[in-house]
């Protein structure tokens, strides 16, 4: 191989591939990331330099997950920066109020933009009787998690909770954070403003903590997730040739592979973040341990969750007028949460049944707070809790609204116990991988913390082993292509 071609080969691989965007468990990032670090550590206690530098490798990374979009978040950084420096230096409501709804629309009208115009108009076209031709839209990567970033920034503006950055670096800094850019934890203003100002330098038991979490997220993604995916993926296609117990499997599969994909990926932010200095917010607390829908979204997406409470819920009146209002706002805010997730009436569906549920519980609670908490009446809230969302997961799989249908339908007419030793035989690994999450979600909570602490104590020939174990386990069970994280499309 000549020069030459040596010199192309690099450079494809640096560009942007629509068909395989960068992401966490890529063997391409990790080769960048070993880069980045020393002259990231080299340039740590020169703030503006290090600011440059990690807002030079964010948009990079950004143009490798999204291409030319990178200057999208550019473009939204400018305007959110000088309309909030306006903001803070009026003095009238009336001046306050435009900058940060001028803010805000803009941001949301990019957004709905890219993710939703096409169906907005598709549905339009139903409703009326005529033929919908789709624009050619490209969804940007992520654009969904820097957005709320963007408005939650400017509402804690006008609010006064936090005075805007001193440079437009500073806040497309915040913005862009490689870490949590492309698929979240959400990352509130107040919690990381002031890290960048302070420039806090990681402890050596920060830097093994964040390399635990690597490891972690490695392991549910690519490990968990990518290998219980291949078998939902053939059942969801077509859920009619499969028969009741089976499609309850592949629901059940999915369940968890959202869960492992999902915050799989919030670990390795959350660790990549620390090795750098910087704290991410926790976004899963072991959500399938919950024991009604209500402390499932304390668990499930924190960061979200915390968002549409403090941003939606809280802005419509929260609790302040009433049970009707109160279960109202909370509807709304649930279809709100709904359709952030996608551009369609499965999300929107999602979010109104999770509506309904939130305010079922909130009605029923009075009377369910005299039941006796025994180890039964727990067992009983987490089944039925665990299989609600369950089925409610599915949702989000399957390709149409019929699809899931054919599911609930084979469920409930066509589901024989019988099949279950031959599954197990036939799928015994997949099976052993379920009952390990499982089990791994009713540990003590603690306990995964100091597993954690354990691992940063334990001499660096251990660390080695653990790594190497962890790697020959993802390239044992690994699909042929490094699938993509599935919360990439919100």
């Amino acid at each position: 191989m000549n020069l030459s071609t040596l010199w192309n080969n690099i450079l494809e691989k640096l560009s942007y591939d629509p068909e395989s965007p960068m992401i966490f468990s890529s063997g391409t990032f990790w080769a960048l990331f070993l880069i980045f670090m020393p002259i990231y550590a080299m340039l740590k206690h020169q703030r503006m330099k290090m600011i440059v530098y990690v807002v030079a490798f964010s948009l990079y990374f950004y143009y490798k997950s999204s291409g030319v979009f990178f200057l999208l978040i550019v473009a939204t950084s400018v305007i959110d920066y000088l309309l909030s420096r306006l903001l803070a230096t009026r003095v009238k409501e009336w001046q306050r109020k435009l900058c940060a709804t001028l803010s805000v629309v803009l941001s949301l009208s990019v957004l709905g933009y890219f993710k939703y115009a096409n169906f907005l108009m598709e549905s339009w076209s139903h409703l009326v009787g005529t033929n919908f031709q789709p624009m050619d839209i490209i969804l940007p990567v992520g654009i969904s998690f820097y957005t709320f970033q963007s408005i939650s920034y400017i509402v804690d503006v006008y609010r006064r909770r936090i005075e805007p950055t001193d440079s437009w670096i500073e806040y497309l800094f915040f913005l862009s954070f490689f870490p949590a850019l492309v698929a979240g934890p959400i990352v509130r203003a107040d919690q990381f403003l002031p890290q960048i100002k302070s420039n806090p330098s990681p402890t050596r038991d920060q830097v093994w903590m964040g390399f635990w979490l690597i490891l972690l997220g490695i392991v549910k993604k690519a490990l968990l997730a990518d290998y219980i995916a291949q078998y939902n993926d053939i059942v969801f296609t077509t859920p009619e040739t499969y028969t009741g117990f089976e499609n309850f499997m592949a629901m059940l599969g999915y369940t968890m592979q959202i869960y492992c994909d999902f915050s799989g990926y919030s670990d390795m932010a959350i660790g990549i973040a620390m090795i750098m200095g910087f704290y991410l917010p926790q976004n899963f607390n072991f959500p399938y341990k919950s024991l009604n829908v209500t402390e499932f979204w304390r668990r499930w997406h924190i960061s979200l969750s915390s968002w549409l409470r403090d941003y939606v819920y809280i802005s419509l009146g929260g609790n302040r007028h009433g049970k009707v209002r109160t279960y109202v706002n909370n509807f709304l805010t649930m279809l709100i949460g709904g359709l952030w997730h996608g551009a369609a009436w499965k999300f929107i569906a999602w979010g109104g049944i999770h509506g309904v549920a939130l305010i079922t519980h909130k009605a029923l609670r009075p009377s369910l707070d005299k039941i006796p908490n025994t180890p039964l009446v727990k067992l009983v809230s987490w089944f039925i809790t665990f299989t609600f969302i369950i089925f409610t997961m599915a949702i989000f799989r399957t390709n149409t609204i019929a699809d899931l249908q054919v599911m609930l339908t084979q469920v409930f007419t066509n589901f024989h116990l019988d099949y279950l030793p031959v599954f197990v035989d036939v799928r015994l690994t997949w099976c052993l991988f379920m009952v390990l999450l499982i089990i791994s979600h009713f540990m003590p909570e603690g306990w995964w913390m100091r597993l954690g602490e354990r691992f940063v104590r334990t001499p660096w020939i251990v660390k080695l082993l653990v790594f190497v174990v962890v790697v020959q386990l993802v390239l044992q069970f690994r699909s042929e292509d490094v699938a993509p994280f599935i919360y990439f499309q919100f």
